[in-house]
């Protein structure tokens, strides 16, 4: 069988494997920067332990081409650290590894994949006493040494189910009771199996590149540099972020809601309206409290940054009522409207303009209005025209007084260049609006926040901004790159950082976003994002209860109905 990997033709034999394939074509030289962890092939990504040809596919009675190999006409991509799949196959990979090793050393105790801490991920770890990062490490590094072979195979899903309630594990047994399918992928070594819902590296030998720190109650695995990944990334502590992610998952224990499993019980019994009240309450508890925070310091201005779809135009708004109640003033602002003129922008190497970067923004004039409007001045603001790409002045005038507090609302709102080196920094309130989702699939498989913020965009942009799925989908990748570079290197420096996320809204999200996920198809380019959202998904229970949901909820500004666009 003819394959083009890489652009580099070759003839697959049969029962070799991709990795075979690439070791012996010369694209394996044990450096992490360009080795292989997983291949692309007609839009899908696949594991290297992938055949391309099967013994049982050559025989004299019977000659088939398999379906992928079929459609890319023998064409495959390899995923290196640097393509996102291909981080997300080390990723788990890591995860199997760190599991097993936990296992083997501390057999009775509990670990759980927490939140992304920085470029490291947290695990906790429970019930076990002689816990040290160094035992770890060593048991790791002798995993990763053996060159243990990860192997992926079917089983009847009741058979994992079984293997996993034998092993204590019932969180992944009772999340299995809710698939569809009798079948279950899982990926084994020696008698350890798991499963991480996306392909993995063949090897456990592909594990090259990464460092182990204590935390409190666990530990981080801190991954590999994206632009270097032979060297470990340089990790920063995010104390702020972590404790409003952990005092997410305490409400999710509270409320008896830590896994997908849990949520779909109160699905199930009802009582998933009386979470949703709670949260509801929750978010208006945290609000109320912002504003007295604001008000107590005198802040004259309010700047709320966040990632891509974390609800900043409803908590802008939620906030300005509960400022309401202390008696103030408030008013929105836009960073959008200090945009430069676009033909005043200079392009990139690439021709295009990055619209992400700061320099897009008029941060000088900014600055001045800031300055000149807490000197107790007169300003006219500016309006940016989209439709023509410039700034226009159409007489809108503002002036502060005692009881205005302006909510300036944009992607770069915490950026400290937006402020001038004179500006009294007391009369500043910075404010980050991120939902870290504190709801995991099992113990074993954390959701991303990013996970949940493409779900509301996809939903959102589809339902009022006229957006293909295919559309949002591709320019998702450019929007997470915006977000590395312009917004979490300084979401620590906000004085709240506020977690917009609800525990139930996948189990609501699920019925507005499935029917525009299904129809896409294998030939589509984003097929292999589309599965990725639906894996998750068909786990979860859908819940028909938007009239429980105030108008008011962030969860509204991605499903409809929320009063603040009427």
């Amino acid at each position: 069988m003819k394959l083009i990997i890489d652009n580099k033709k070759c003839e697959a034999l049969p029962g070799e494997s991709l990795y075979d394939i690439t070791k012996r074509l010369g694209f394996v030289n044990g450096k992490l920067s360009n080795d292989p962890i997983a291949a692309k092939i007609s839009g899908r990504v696949f594991t290297l332990g992938y055949v391309p040809v099967r013994e049982k596919d050559v025989t004299p009675e019977r000659r088939t081409i398999r379906t992928a190999i079929g459609a890319s006409g023998g064409v495959v991509k390899l995923l290196r650290y640097s393509d996102p799949q291909g981080r997300e196959a080390y990723m788990r990979t890591a995860q199997f590894v760190i599991f097993l090793a936990i296992e083997t050393l501390w057999p009775s105790a509990t670990a759980r994949m927490s939140c992304t801490v920085g470029t490291g991920v947290y695990f906790k770890i429970t019930d076990a006493p002689d816990f040290s990062v160094e035992k770890l490490r060593e048991k790791i590094d002798e995993i990763v040494a053996s060159d243990l072979p990860l192997v992926r195979r079917k089983i009847p899903t009741a058979d994992a189910i079984a293997y996993y309630e034998k092993r204590g594990f019932t969180d992944k047994a009772n999340l299995l009771k809710y698939r569809k399918n009798s079948t279950f992928k899982i990926y084994e070594s020696g008698d350890f199996k798991d499963y991480f819902y996306g392909e993995m590296a063949p090897s456990t030998s592909l594990l090259r590149s990464f460092d182990i720190i204590p935390s409190e109650e666990g530990f981080i695995f801190i991954l590999p540099d994206i632009k270097n990944p032979d060297k470990i990334s340089e990790f920063h502590d995010s104390p702020n972020f972590f404790s409003v992610y952990t005092e997410g998952k305490d409400w999710g224990e509270l409320m008896g809601c830590e896994t997908v499993s849990d949520l779909n019980e109160l699905v199930k019994s009802g009582k998933i309206r009386e979470l949703i009240r709670v949260n509801e309450a929750l978010h208006e508890k945290k609000f109320s409290e912002i504003a007295d925070m604001i008000c107590e310091r005198g802040a004259k201005a309010v700047m709320l940054a966040g990632p891509s779809s974390s609800g900043k135009t409803t908590s802008a708004n939620r906030l300005a009522t509960q400022l309401r109640v202390h008696g103030k003033q408030p008013i929105l602002m836009s960073l959008d409207d200090y945009y430069i003129d676009r033909d005043k922008i200079a392009p990139g190497p690439d021709g295009t303009i990055d619209l992400e970067h700061i320099n897009t923004i008029d941060t000088e004039l900014f600055g001045i209005h800031l300055k000149q409007l807490f000197d107790g001045e007169e300003i006219e603001l500016p309006t940016f025209n989209f439709k023509k790409g410039k700034r226009e002045w159409c007489g809108h005038k503002l002036k502060l007084t005692e009881r205005t507090v302006i909510i300036v609302e944009g992607l770069h709102g915490l950026n400290p260049s937006l402020l001038p080196v004179d500006l009294d920094p007391r009369f500043v309130f910075r404010l980050y609006v991120t939902p870290l989702l504190a709801l995991n699939l099992d113990d074993h498989n954390r959701i991303p926040s990013s996970y949940l913020r493409l779900l509301r965009r996809t939903v959102r942009d589809f339902e009022s901004r006229g957006s293909s799925v295919q559309k949002t989908l591709s320019m998702w990748d450019s929007v997470r790159r915006g977000e590395e570079r312009w917004i979490y290197p300084f979401q620590e420096n906000a004085d709240v950082i506020l977690n917009s996320s609800t525990l139930y809204e996948l189990c609501v999200i699920k019925k507005h976003i499935y029917p525009l996920l299904t129809p896409i198809d294998a030939s589509d380019e984003c097929y292999d994002q589309v599965r990725a959202m639906v894996k998750v998904l068909n786990y979860v229970l859908e819940a028909d209860v938007d009239d429980e949901i105030p108008p008011t909820s962030i969860v509204r500004e991605f499903i409809g109905g929320n009063s603040f666009y009427k």
